[in-house]
């Protein structure tokens, strides 16, 4: 009899895409889908589907650990950021394996200023990176970084590219801030400047068991579904990439997370782009999450 898996975020383009995966790769597989949308949950591909409340609600420790019970599943997989964070702060009440770093591994990644100011401090290979604190200090910002063509102007938190873009001058950098502040209640203090990255853009993706390297897959980022459409040029979705042997990728990518955890297990998936003179530098860790 083959496992069962419970994948968060059913009905969405990544997790019908990690479903086809799964069970190209072991068609013994039962796999059970929930999400809290319940037209998202009609496109699902899995076996089995459940409608299950909102992260944020009340009931929604409950229903995960009703649908792990009723399905007796062996292992759940939170298929977003959003879904790691939960699933790791439940890890304990749910009656399955989570195969998950720890929590505070989790948190660091998630704030990709903090992981920069972490990994810098390993002297490992980042874009030089500043916090924003004021709109009226970001000029002061500017000053601290190398001189270039084009500053990265990102959130902290976030995924999809959500709120990034190249920018040019001090005062781009700060109506960029203030659109997203006035349009969208999102602080400046969410967001960083960091030195530009013109070179080529690779994912590492890796899975990590008490402390060892099981397996390590290399790419380079072509084009990106949608991109054309965002000030930035790019997303966090690849529309084209070709697999690529780079060690110094793995390299990079393996010293990170041991600095993060000698003892680490679970998925990560470390996003590098070159600088100008070729060195792979990390620019963000998505860890728990296929």
């Amino acid at each position: 009899m083959g496992y069962r898996l419970l994948i968060t975020s059913a009905g969405t383009g990544a997790s019908n895409n990690l479903v086809r995966s799964l069970t190209a790769g072991d068609p013994s597989l039962f796999i059970v889908g929930c999400h809290a949308d319940r037209f998202v949950l009609k496109k699902s591909s899995a076996n089995r589907n459940y409608l299950i409340p909102l992260r944020t609600h009340p009931d929604f420790a409950r229903s995960l650990r009703h649908v792990i019970e009723a399905e007796k599943i062996d292992l759940v997989i939170p298929n977003s950021d959003q879904d790691v964070e939960a699933v790791a702060r439940l890890r304990h009440e749910l009656p399955c394996r989570v195969f998950l770093p720890r929590r505070a591994v989790i948190e660091r990644c998630q704030d990709k200023y903090r992981l920069a100011a972490f990994l810098h401090g390993k002297r490992l290979p980042v874009p030089l990176t500043y916090r924003v604190t004021d709109l009226a200090k970001i000029e002061q910002v500017f000053r601290r970084l190398p001189a270039a063509p084009l500053v990265w102007c990102r959130m902290r938190v976030g995924s999809d590219s959500m709120g990034a873009t190249p920018v040019r001058t001090v005062e781009q950098a700060r109506s960029w801030i203030s659109y997203w502040e006035d349009m969208r209640g999102i602080p400046p203090g969410s967001f960083t400047l960091s030195e530009y990255l013109p070179g080529r853009a690779f994912s590492c993706q890796c899975l990590w068991k008490n402390g060892a390297l099981i397996l390590a897959k290399t790419f380079e980022h072509l084009s990106y579904f949608g991109g054309g459409a965002r000030p930035s040029g790019v997303s966090s979705v690849t529309a084209l990439a070709k697999t690529v042997s780079e060690p110094r990728l793995v390299d990079v990518s393996a010293r990170a997370i041991r600095a993060l955890d000698p003892r680490v297990s679970g998925i990560f998936d470390v996003d590098l782009k070159d600088d100008a003179r070729g060195v792979a530098r990390i620019t963000e860790i998505n860890v728990g999450r296929p």
